[in-house]
Parts: structure tokens; sequence; C-alpha cells
């Protein structure tokens, strides 16, 4: 009998998933910029074609609780990189062209993690955490770079400062290799580079990261997609992408590196309502990018590795951006060297990411930011938003590149920060959230306020907004964060 359970202990284990820790997966991560979060077939989309992503999360599971740290560009994608709270690591709002400031050099970045693993590793596309030398991506443990240094609305095409944008800069590396390029052949152009890189690198372990331009708008579709959706440019513009998702698929299998490779892919925050038809669709989430909203954080999040990550599962825990990098890190080597001594606001995610039964979120609570302000505080099935101001459309939709409310727009500067500002550039209006506790898995479009009928929840959560406030501050509050690292700056 023991015999007996011996032989079925060992066939049980030789059965079941490696431990990720002993494997080097390749990595290739795929960021859309502004995708809403039902934009795509596997995430509810009627219109939209996409095969290749449904067929992403078919070969993997596709998890509908993932959040990104806050719903702007920069912010994003430093908490992406850094397993931080943007507010931890400085990094508020979307920088520019004008920006000085940038992700501080002193600050561990993911390709720096898989640089020191010995890696090879590229970043085709956008990406948006400084300008100036000194924040350069292959100054952050990138070897190569082909792309933009800030989002492509900074150009001659932004739509309604067009006129004090300098030329959009494409990079090789490190020298610009083309000012105001052919915005309608960026998709293409990162895709053929991406796949390049995977072909040059099928012998060694590599961390690609493929932060798409698109659809931020202003959106631009190639010949070969433009006008063969039925729904109109944006359609064209996601089709596009999802046909970039299955050229990187079809180059892991042809480089024979498809079962060794974690695919992920999600967007940076939520759809830019304002500009309607040329945006994406958050429904049934309330509101869009920049809002603390669930339409402006909540975002697709598909993962595949054959044999690692279950395929065509849902998983409903609650899982962040800020979590990938520590997930990563103790995926570590024993002889491998420790990663500088940070705080880090992400979990170890592994158990999440791989399927295991059971697995819960390791969050009791994240903190939802908008800029400097601590706007809400999910906690499992519930979250409460404190009193805010936020964006909102206009009631006349924005059309064809044009934000909401054109006819009357007095935008203004690119330098003016705050609500006001982005408001008054992209034609939103600014409205007020009162106090309100929403029950998510009920009422997943924060719509009924429960705040009266549960109020222990309602100081639970307060009382778990507390550590956030004291340490990343809170500017609705006038509470400056004890443990906020500075950003970097270019004298």
């Amino acid at each position: 009998m023991r015999l007996l359970f011996l032989s079925f202990l060992v066939l049980s284990l030789s059965s079941a998933p490696l431990l990720a820790k002993a494997l080097r997966p390749n990595v290739i991560l795929i960021v859309a910029d502004d995708l809403g979060y039902s934009d795509l077939g596997c995430y509810g989309s009627k219109t939209i074609r996409t095969p290749n992503l449904d067929r992403l999360a078919a070969e993997g599971t596709r998890f509908t609780s993932f959040y990104v740290a806050q719903a702007v560009c920069s912010a994003s994608r430093a908490a992406l990189m850094t397993g931080c709270y943007p507010n931890r690591v400085g990094m508020q709002g979307a920088l520019n062209h004008t920006s000085k400031e940038g992700i501080n050099p002193d600050e561990f970045l993911l390709p720096e993690l898989f640089k020191q693993r010995g890696y090879s590793t590229a970043i085709h596309g956008k990406w948006h955490l400084g300008t100036a030398a000194m924040f350069h991506p292959m100054k952050h443990g990138f070897d190569e770079f082909w792309g933009i240094p800030y989002s492509n609305d900074n150009s001659k095409f932004h739509p309604s400062l067009a006129a004090e944008m300098p030329p959009l800069p494409l990079y090789d590396d490190e020298k610009v290799e083309q000012v105001d390029p052919d915005q309608s052949q960026f998709t293409r152009r990162i895709t053929e580079k991406a796949v390049s890189f995977i072909r040059r690198n099928e012998k060694k372990p590599f961390f690609l990261y493929v932060p798409h331009v698109m659809p931020h708008v202003p959106i631009f579709a190639s010949d070969r997609f433009k006008g063969q959706s039925p729904h109109g440019l944006y359609a064209d513009v996601v089709e596009e992408l999802d046909w970039s998702v299955g050229m990187i698929l079809a180059a892991v299998q042809q480089a024979g590196v498809a079962d060794n490779t974690l695919i992920l892919f999600m967007s940076d925050n939520g759809p830019f309502l304002s500009y309607g038809n040329h945006a994406g669709n958050a429904a049934p989430l309330r509101e869009g990018k920049l809002t603390s909203y669930e339409g402006g954080v909540r975002v697709p999040f598909i993962a595949r590795w054959p044999g690692q990550v279950p395929a065509g599962k849902v998983n409903e825990e609650l899982f962040t951006a800020m979590d990938l990098m520590p997930t990563f890190q103790a995926w570590r080597e024993d002889a491998e060297p420790a990663a500088p001594v940070k705080t880090q606001d992400g979990k170890d995610v592994t158990d999440l990411l791989l399927g295991k039964e059971g697995a819960k979120s390791p969050h009791e609570a994240i903190a939802i930011y908008a800029g400097g302000e601590l706007q809400a505080i999910r906690s499992g099935e519930w979250k409460l938003h404190f009193v805010h101001p936020y964006i909102t459309p206009h009631d006349s939709p924005g059309r064809d590149g044009k934000p909401s409310n054109w006819e009357n727009m007095k935008p203004a500067a690119i330098t003016q920060s705050g609500i006001e500002g982005i408001a008054t550039r992209h034609g939103y209006k600014v409205a007020q959230q009162p106090l309100a506790l929403y029950h998510l898995k009920e009422d997943i479009g924060e719509l009924t306020d429960v705040s009266a009928a549960h109020p222990d929840i309602v100081e639970r959560l307060q009382k778990l907004a507390d550590p956030f406030r004291q340490q990343l501050g809170d500017s609705l509050t006038k509470t400056v964060g004890t443990e906020v690292r500075p950003l970097g700056r270019a004298e």
C-alpha cells in the first residue's frame, strides 16, 4: 500500500506544472494605450474582431479584476516598472515634451531585473517615463529601444494645442531616427521590431516590452486595416493591434520557444471617453481614463504560458500591475544577487498567475489615486469613494478626433496640470463625487451608494485608507506622505 501511495505521488508531481522559480521563462509584456475594458471579444465586445487576443485568452487565463495604479499614462507605467504606487516614486499624471522630470535613476526597474539575470531586453513602442537623456530606457536596463518618448498627441496632431507642439521624435536606440513619422505605421513597425527581436534571441532568455502607441488619440491604422471594420476607425486600430498579437504568437512558435514564453497583455488605463467614436468602451464600468472609477483603472489582462498558466480560465481575484515586479523577483535563483532594498507596494501573485487551486488575492486593500488625491479604496467586494472632483464628458460626444464640447473649448497650456487643465484640453466637464460605498459584486457600474446601509464597512475602509494616506500623501486632506521618493530631474 505504501509503495502504491509513493507511486501515485511521483505520478502526481510529474504531471503538475514545474515550479516557476525553477524556470527562466521568456517574458513578453504587451501594453495597449487607452484600450477600454470591453474592447476585446473575450471581454464582451460585439463589434471589434480580436481573434488572436481571444485565442490568447483561450490558451491562457483572463483576469477580470486587474487594476492599474493610476488611470493615466506615465503614472501607470511607473507602477508597472517599479512595483510601487506611482505616488511612492514621485510620479503623477502624464509627462510631456516640456517635462524636466522622469523616473529616478535610483529606482530599480523591471528590465534591470531581467538584465541582472542575463536576459536580452528590448522596448518597442512608447516609453513615457522621461524625455531627457538620463531617463532614456537604455539607461534603465533595456538593450534596445525603438519608439517615442511620450504620447503621440504631443505632436502636430494634438486635438486642441497642435500649434504649440514640437515635431514628434522617433528613436532608434539613443538616436532620433525621424521626426513626425507616419503614425499609421506605428503598429506595423513596432510589430516588425518585436518579431525581429524574438528571432534574434531564440537561443537565450529575453524580456520584450511592447507598449503600443495605439489606440491613444490621435488614432491611425495602416492601409491594410483602415476601413476594414464596419464599426469605424477605432475598431480598425484595435483589430490591427490584434493582428500584432497574432504575429508575436506566430514568432514565438516559429522560434521554438512558445512553451517557455510567458505572454502578458494589458492596457495602461481605460478609454479616453471624451473622444467619442475615436475612444474605447469600458461599459458596464463607469467613466474612463483619468478617473478613479472602474472604467479608468480596471483593464483587460491576459496571461499565457503553456503548461504553467491554466488554459481557458477566468480569474476574478484582485490583481494589480504593481504585482508583476515582485512576482518576477520571487522567481529568483538562489545564486542571484538580491535586488536593491526599497519599499514596494505590489505583492507576489505567483499562485494567482499559475492558477493554484484556491489562490486568493494577497491585497487586503488597494488605494486608487488620481494625481496626488487619494480618491478611493477597494477591499474585497467593496469600494469606497471619498469626496473628490472628477472629469466626465459633456453631453455632446466627441467625433472623428475632436473631443466633446469641441466648439466651446478654451484649452489651457500643456504645462497647466490639475483637473481643470485636463478638462479644458480634452473636452471634459468637472463634477463632484460624494462619499459613497459601492458593492462591486452587485454593482460593477458604481451606480448605487449603499453607505447608509453599511456604516461598518465604510468605517473599515476609511481605516484601511489611513496608512496609504500617511505614507503616500493625499492632497484632498492636505496630507504630506512620509515615504515618497523623489522623481529624477534633468537640469
